[in-house]
């Protein structure tokens, strides 16, 4: 009776080293997935700002040539003397205003301030998906570092070679330059 008890103990206690072992192989991959899915928004973020800022670039671009067409072609037919220079000037501020006129039946609203918008909402979703993965992982962390930290699971992670790991967070020396608003050029 006292085997059969022995050998339960036995039992019941490889069991439970068993138990502690995989739940922190499974705090450690928890981990890191979320540093990949850092990885997912980081790439998202290097990926997208400079498209975005291209887009936009180009399309504030377009409506400043048609501004500007329209400009030069109203100035060069209101400076013209001649005949000539009135009907060159003339169909020149024609065809300007023609251009303009498409660009208001493809775009009712001339829409640089929106889409100036929607890069700032880009920007804000990106940078808010990146922050919510950080928490993510620094929560796996945490919880990992626990399991490390806390007896009786420290005697297994000491010996199974699992260590306190790093949260992410920015280094003091770099913290200053954090706290500042990003600059976005055009």
């Amino acid at each position: 009776m006292k085997l059969i008890i022995v050998l339960v103990v036995v039992v019941l206690l490889v069991f439970w080293c068993i138990s502690i072992y995989n739940n922190l192989v499974k705090l450690r991959n928890n981990r890191e997935n979320a540093f990949a899915n850092i990885d997912v928004q980081l790439k998202q973020r290097h990926d997208l700002v400079p498209q975005l800022v291209a887009t936009v670039k180009g399309y504030a671009d377009h409506e400043k040539e048609v501004f500007m067409r329209v400009t030069e072609a109203r100035s060069a037919a209101m400076g013209a003397t001649t005949i000539d220079d009135k009907i060159n000037a003339e169909n020149a501020l024609t065809s300007a205003l023609a251009g303009f006129k498409v660009s208001l039946e493809a775009y009712p609203e001339l829409k640089a301030n929106e889409n100036f918008l929607q890069l700032q909402n880009e920007l804000s979703d990106i940078e808010n998906k990146l922050a919510a993965v950080r928490r993510f992982f620094n929560s796996a962390t945490r919880e990992l570092n626990n399991a490390v930290e806390v007896f009786p699971s420290n005697i297994f992670a000491n010996m199974f070679g699992f260590k306190k790991e790093p949260m992410f967070e920015i280094p003091q020396e770099d913290r200053a330059e954090f706290d500042k608003a990003p600059d976005v050029k055009f």
